[in-house]
């Protein structure tokens, strides 16, 4: 045992972290598997923040035993993913579409021309 923890504490923290890597890799193979840019955001985000709250957990989890006490400040590092990553990825997806636009490649149409054309 390691600093006297028991196997219930030390059992669960392991299968979240192996659950974690296990994303990661879920993450990785989508990545590799999808065929252009816009595809290829989703994998990585969706597994990294699910990932995160494994990793999360299996701190709170380990640290709160160790100190017989709550230990909750690793909670924050998920939620500021949950926050930034939806941003961060509309923001990438946004820049990829301008460079599609100003590259001449078919692309669906701005929301702004779409409202013009219609009269709206």
């Amino acid at each position: 045992m390691n600093g006297g923890l028991s196997l219930w504490v030390e059992i669960p923290v392991a299968i979240l972290l192996v659950l974690s890597s296990l994303f990661a890799l879920i993450g990785a193979v989508g990545l590799l598997r999808m065929k252009d840019y816009f595809q290829r955001m989703h994998p990585p985000a969706l597994a990294s923040t699910l990932g995160a709250w494994c990793v999360a957990l299996a701190s709170i989890i380990y640290f709160s035993a160790l100190k017989s006490a709550p230990v909750l400040h690793a909670w924050l590092i998920p939620i500021l993913l949950a926050i930034t990553v939806p941003v961060t990825t509309l923001l990438l997806a946004r820049a990829a579409l301008f460079r599609k636009r100003m590259a001449g490649d078919d692309v669906p149409a701005e929301v702004s021309s779409r409202r013009t054309e219609n009269g709206s």
